[in-house]
C-alpha cells in the first residue's frame, strides 16, 4: 500500500528532523513530511552542526512500518537506497553509498541520512523519523571530509517529490517481499566487493564483503569474518 504523504513546507526551522520527532512522540500518523526552506540548527550524525543555507534540500520524513527493534537500521538503508535512485538523473559523475547513511559523487559527500527510532514496549518499532539532506546547490566546508554538490542544479520541492516517490516504492517492496531485494539493490550502489574500508571508531584496514541479511556491514580482517551492526565507513581524507 502506498503511503499518504503529507507535505509541510516551511521557509525556516531550527531542524526539519527536530519538529519531525516532536510530531512522531506526539502520535503522528506515518506519512508526515517536514520540508525546509533553511535550517538554523541543522544537525548530522552525533550531533554534527549541518550548515543549512536556502537552496540545498531539508527534510524529514515520518515512517511508521512496525517490524522487530532489530529490523530499524535497515530502513536506513532503504532511504539510501530510494536516495541513490533519485539523485542518479540529475548527478555528474559517479553516485554511491557509504554505509550506513552516506550519498557519495565521485567520492564526496553530496548527502545524508539522520535516521532515528523509537520502539514499544515490547520491542517492535514504534516509527522511525528520516531526516535527509542533499547538497543540491551548495557544499558545506566539513574538516577533513571532502563534499560536493549532486550536479544538476534542481528545486528544493521537485526533488523532495522525486525522493518520496522513490521512498514509496521501495517501502511496498520491502513490505511485500522483506528487505532481499533491498539489500541487494543497495550494494550495487556500494563499495566494490574486497576494497580495503576503515571504520571510525573501529577496526582499520578491513576488506569490504557485502552486507549481511540483516544490513549489518560484512568485513574480512586478516582471517576473521565479522559483522558490523553499528559505526560509520570513513571516506578519503576522514580522521
Amino acid at each position: 500500500m502506498s503511503i499518504d504523504w503529507r507535505l509541510e513546507h516551511y521557509p525556516r526551522l531550527p531542524s526539519t528532523q527536530t519538529a519531525l520527532v516532536e510530531r512522531a512522540v506526539a502520535g503522528e500518523p506515518a506519512g508526515l513530511v517536514i520540508l525546509a526552506t533553511e535550517q538554523t540548527a541543522g544537525h548530522g550524525r552525533g550531533g554534527r552542526h549541518w550548515y543549512s543555507p536556502p537552496g540545498n534540500l531539508y527534510l524529514s520524513v515520518l515512517l511508521r512500518p512496525g517490524g522487530a527493534g532489530r529490523e530499524a537500521p535497515q530502513w536506513s538503508l532503504l532511504a539510501g537506497l530510494a536516495l541513490a535512485e533519485a539523485a542518479a538523473p540529475l548527478a555528474k559523475g559517479r553516485i554511491s553509498l557509504k554505509w550506513p547513511n552516506d550519498l557519495l559523487r565521485q567520492g564526496a559527500k553530496c548527502a545524508g541520512i539522520l535516521a532515528e527510532t523509537a520502539l514499544t514496549a515490547d520491542g517492535d518499532i514504534a516509527w522511525v523519523a528520516l531526516g535527509i539532506g542533499v547538497n543540491l546547490q551548495h557544499a558545506p566546508v566539513v574538516p577533513n571530509r571532502p563534499t560536493t554538490t549532486l550536479g544538476e542544479p534542481a528545486a528544493p520541492v521537485d526533488f523532495a517529490h522525486r525522493l518520496l516517490s522513490r521512498l514509496d516504492i521501495w517501502q511496498r517492496r520491502a513490505t511485500v517481499a522483506g528487505f532481499g531485494r533491498v539489500r541487494a539493490t543497495w550494494m550495487e550502489f556500494g563499495p566494490a566487493p574486497g576494497a580495503m574500508i576503515s571504520l571510525r571508531d573501529g577496526p582499520s584496514g578491513a576488506r569490504y564483503l557485502g552486507l549481511a541479511s540483516d544490513g549489518a556491514l560484512l568485513v574480512e580482517l586478516g582471517n576473521e569474518r565479522r559483522a558490523i551492526h553499528a559505526g560509520e565507513i570513513l571516506g578519503a581524507g576522514e580522521i
